[in-house]
């Protein structure tokens, strides 16, 4: 047994956050302890290893939808292993990992693969999302069916959006009478086809091909609409623009099941933070007006946005040292999604328990894990961390393989100070 002590319990469920201990075996919370008597009395007891927290911060660990490891095709940006690292440097106990790979995960082979490879080699939980369509090409619905018993946990086809109706209507049908999570991404693809800005006055400044936000709205009322076609249960895997709100709000007005995220980058950078051309904050869709993060953030505390990924997109050197146009899309992020977060706590925007809702609880709930919480029979996914801890970002540092992140050089408050998977800790001292 484990007794995690002299800490301030962040429990995203109850909306707390007050001092006490967590005792932990088997790899589960067995008791969540407020009474000094108690701590007292567990510590003393012979077999029981104790962690002082010195007064910081123990939360349940992130649940992280929307994460790319480059296995199989380009395990040279990244891997299982390094991604396993970065994760638990991040707080991130649990990857949700996306299909876009080389080749697609679209077979219950490819699931398998994805699976046994993550066993091997990763410190941290990972749950695989498979292809809503065969080879993420729009025109042939895989087996949805074959593919979760295989342990897909949802289906996405990520940013390659089906262009066809009647296809993505028939595999939504489908999903629906298995009772499958289908994540989209919402834009109209021709509209957004090519582009790498916001369409305003920066953009054509800098003079780059721009998306207007009315086409991340357009894409997500088609969705909505086949969403109350089929009745089937839709995540919005980035909601990036005030534009797109309204329809959301009126879609869990009506009833429809239906969840959204965000990523944090869209939190915490616009888009003048491409400046003269920097590469590293080409993400998709491209990063968006000041006054479209605020009314993200609005959206964020209101609860109409449910939860917060880091969209973690590894890219090699090669690939982004390129003309801003033809440089890859993406950033690396899982070890930086917390710490690129707390700025929205000590912005006074969100307070630690409800940014933990939206990073472990709400996205754990989605899947219908007993991650995401701290309490008694919960499994014992923590992290202990600083959210006052000042430290420069320098990329070199990162456990990714890849080092494409929109923060180097930047001044970050916040660190995670160790991290248990499982009840075995993975990042930390005495880290085995």
């Amino acid at each position: 047994m484990i007794l995690i002590h002299d800490v301030r319990l962040i429990d995203p469920e109850a909306g707390t956050d007050k001092r006490g201990a967590v005792l932990v075996a088997d790899g589960m919370i067995k008791e969540v302890l407020r009474n000094s008597e108690q701590v007292s009395g567990f510590a003393r007891e012979t077999g029981v290893e104790t962690v002082d927290g010195g007064g910081l911060c123990l939360a349940p660990g992130i649940v992280d939808i929307g994460v790319k490891v480059c296995e199989p095709g380009e395990r040279h940006k990244e891997s299982f292993a390094s991604a396993g690292r970065a994760a638990a440097r991040g707080g991130v106990t649990t990857m949700v990992t996306r299909p876009d790979t080389d080749p697609v995960i679209d077979t219950p082979e490819m699931v398998r693969f994805q699976i046994e490879r993550a066993e091997d080699d990763c410190i941290v939980r990972m749950l695989p999302m498979a292809a809503l369509t065969k080879g993420r090409a729009g025109r042939e619905m895989t087996e949805i069916g074959f593919l979760g018993d295989a342990g897909a946990v949802a289906f996405t086809d990520c940013d390659a959006v089906v262009s066809d109706t009647k296809v993505l209507s028939r595999a939504m049908t489908y999903a629906a009478g298995l009772g499958a999570l289908v994540i989209g991404h919402p834009q109209e693809p021709v509209l957004s086809a090519g582009a790498c800005m916001t369409s305003g006055q920066y953009a054509s400044q800098l003079g780059l091909p721009a998306v207007s936000p009315l086409a991340e709205r357009m894409g997500l009322e088609r969705d909505l609409a086949l969403v109350e076609a089929t009745g089937v249960r839709w995540h919005a895997d980035q909601i990036t623009t005030q534009a797109a709100l309204p329809a959301l709000r009126r879609a869990r007005e009506t009833g429809l099941p239906v969840t959204a995220g965000t990523s944090v980058h869209h939190l915490t950078l616009n888009e003048l933070d491409v400046a003269d051309y920097r590469t590293f904050f080409k993400v998709k869709p491209p990063l968006r007006s000041e006054a479209d993060r605020l009314a993200l953030i609005g959206a964020l505390v209101d609860g109409e946005i449910d939860l917060i990924s880091s969209m973690h997109t590894p890219q090699d050197e090669e690939s982004k040292r390129l003309p801003y146009e033809e440089a890859a899309s993406g950033a690396v992020a899982l070890e930086t999604l917390l710490h690129a977060a707390l700025q929205l706590v000590h912005a006074g925007y969100l307070n630690l328990p409800m940014l933990f809702a939206k990073l472990a609880l709400n996205p754990a709930r989605l899947l219908g894990l007993r991650c995401g919480r701290l309490s008694s029979g919960a499994p014992a996914d923590l992290i202990l961390f600083d959210p006052d801890r000042p430290y420069v970002l320098n990329r070199e540092t990162l456990a990714s393989k890849s080092k494409n992140t929109p923060y180097d050089l930047r001044r970050m408050q916040g660190r995670v100070v160790a991290t248990w998977v499982r009840g075995r800790r993975v990042h930390g001292e005495g880290t085995s």
